[in-house]
């Protein structure tokens, strides 16, 4: 099963492997690559200073630098077809803040490892696929010479303006620059038939009462259309009721399809007597949409649709999703998203009826896609693959050894964390070895049919040198008004055991069970498919919801 697949990796080396992604596979791919468009403008063309840092390592981190792309740049020159290796040297001597040099900086980084992506994603479109690359303004005109380079300038179909909020308020903080309020989306096709689906936007009422009227006598709305036309189509010069068509004009139809017309009442006159087609309302699927998308609010602004939000800055909408998808796939087609974050591409996929591919280089987005996919759609539960995250204790020691490296070890707490639902703290990259917990999640204590609380589940992961003091720490963070779950690869100890069953029990007054405050889950446990003692909760708020879902305003929370 090649389909409704999760992958946890670097997408360059999963996407190069054809046992999972074989040539002319793909139906239509989306892709919103990291990018830091936050950054100052000018630090991304600054020449790299030193130290190699990993694409996208931090769960939110969006940026790329020339020590992570040196080597493909190298390999690029070996396999790359010649021309796209003239238009990257071409960029090397363009962007570049020093004449006489080669830039490499993180721009010419960034465009590096994309190229590297898109020339796979053209090998595994079909001919009648698609591809969509969001990005903003920063870098949209470097990536559309190269997406000219590999689809062919005749391939490209639009540039898609998306207006993502109204305002933007970096003018008060003494940017001088009209307000950046848009992102862009580059359209490409891989051959001339590629599958294609008008879509179309619901008229707007002004549009409607300036047009549609006309009322007829079945209280049905209309426009008077025009019957003429600029060019001959046969017999479409003759007299139709005394009238004729103006000079150089001809009648849209034959003057069989016209009688047919008059009998149908499709044609009504002006008072000149000049016949007029009536277009009813009802029929019109709407009007089409244009390259300016101005419809579909971004997730943070005012007015945004705050229920969709899971914490990752760069989420869309699940409606500009659907929108593309739409145009450009059919039921049962399959979707790929290489960089798929919290998976809105791959839900709205799902929710239509198409097949899917996911991708993305940290664990925490891919336990995202699991609890958001399962949120909407619990019949999807075990029927579809992750690969790439641990599923013996055997993995996930070896994820968490002392030979992985630091940002594997991170990865682990996140994927560690994710068997219980919890998302990380804000801090955990920042805080002590011990201090506080590495996640969390919220239940429901308590309502009164009109306002709920709630109480916070600290969750500490730990992958070794486990001792009854951390249990008594973990106690100490959660006091009287908090609950606190320790995972560990180690088998607890007895001592350790004790200082759990000392913090106590909580009592939650929603259901009237008690539970213990403080508990000891081993990862082998989990991967057993134990889960914690903990009440009931309520339906959409199962372990605290989503990563990153917030308490709805107005409620209150516990601790």
């Amino acid at each position: 099963m090649n389909t409704n697949v999760l992958y946890w990796g670097d997408n360059l080396p999963i996407l190069r492997n054809k046992d999972y992604f074989p040539d002319e596979f793909v139906d239509l791919v989306y892709l919103d690559p990291p990018f830091n468009s936050n950054a100052n403008y000018n630090v991304l063309f600054k020449e790299a200073s030193g130290a190699p840092s990993t694409a996208q390592a931090e769960a939110f981190k969006d940026t790329w630098h020339w020590a992570d792309a040196q080597d493909t740049w190298a390999e690029l020159h070996n396999t790359a077809p010649k021309r796209v290796v003239d238009a990257l040297e071409a960029f090397q001597k363009i962007i570049v803040l020093q004449e006489g040099r080669f830039a490499h900086n993180d721009m010419m980084a960034y465009l590096v490892m994309m190229t590297a992506r898109l020339l796979e994603l053209h090998r595994v479109l079909k001919p009648t696929g698609s591809l969509y690359l969001h990005c903003d303004p920063t870098a949209s005109h470097y990536l559309k010479i190269i997406l000219d380079t590999i689809f062919g300038a005749t391939s490209f179909r639009n540039e898609i303006v998306w207006k993502r909020t109204t305002a933007h308020g970096d003018a008060r903080q003494g940017s001088q620059h009209f307000g950046r309020i848009h992102d862009t989306l580059l359209f490409y096709v891989k051959d001339a038939k590629f599958i294609w689906n008008q879509q179309y936007t619901p008229y707007e009422q002004d549009y409607i009462d300036r047009y549609y009227k006309y009322v007829d006598e079945t209280g049905r709305r209309y426009w008077r259309d025009n019957l003429t036309a600029a060019k001959a189509g046969g017999d479409t010069r003759y007299e139709w009721k005394g009238k004729l068509p103006p000079p150089g004009r001809y009648w849209a139809y034959s003057k069989a399809n016209m009688e047919k017309l008059e009998a149908e009442g499709r044609i009504v006159y002006s008072s000149t007597g000049t016949p007029m087609y009536k277009r009813y309302l009802d029929e019109m699927p709407g009007r089409p949409i244009q390259d300016i998308w101005d419809d579909i609010r971004g997730l943070g602004g005012l007015g945004s649709d705050s229920n969709q939000r899971m914490g990752y800055a760069t989420q869309k909408p699940l409606a500009l999703l659907e929108r593309i998808i739409q145009a450009s796939s059919k039921e049962g087609d399959v979707v790929l998203d290489p960089f798929c974050g919290c998976g809105t591409a791959v839900l709205a996929a799902h929710k239509l009826g198409r097949r899917w591919i996911g991708i993305d280089v940290t664990i925490l987005a891919v336990t995202v896609m699991k609890q958001r996919l399962e949120e909407a759609f619990p019949d999807l539960k075990g029927k579809y693959r992750v690969v790439g995250e641990p599923t013996t204790l055997t993995e996930a020691q070896s994820m968490a050894s002392p030979g992985s490296t630091l940002e594997t070890r991170y990865q682990f707490q996140y994927w560690a964390l994710g068997l219980v639902g919890a998302r990380p703290a804000a801090d955990n990259r920042k805080k002590g070895a011990d201090a506080g917990g590495d996640g969390y999640f919220s239940l429901v204590h308590s309502s009164d049919g009109k306002k709920e609380t709630y109480i916070q589940v600290i969750v500490q992961v730990k992958s070794g040198h486990v001792g009854a003091n951390l249990i008594r720490d973990l106690a100490g963070t959660v006091g009287n008004d908090k609950l606190g779950l320790f995972i560990t690869l180690e088998e607890p100890t007895e001592p350790m055991k004790a200082a759990a069953l000392a913090a106590g029990l909580y009592h939650n007054p929603l259901m009237n069970t008690h539970h213990p405050r403080i508990q000891i889950l081993t990862v082998a446990e989990l991967l057993d498919g134990k889960s914690p003692n903990l009440p009931p909760h309520r339906p959409g708020w199962e372990r605290g919801g989503y990563i990153g879902q917030q308490v709805p305003q107005g409620e209150m929370r516990m601790g």
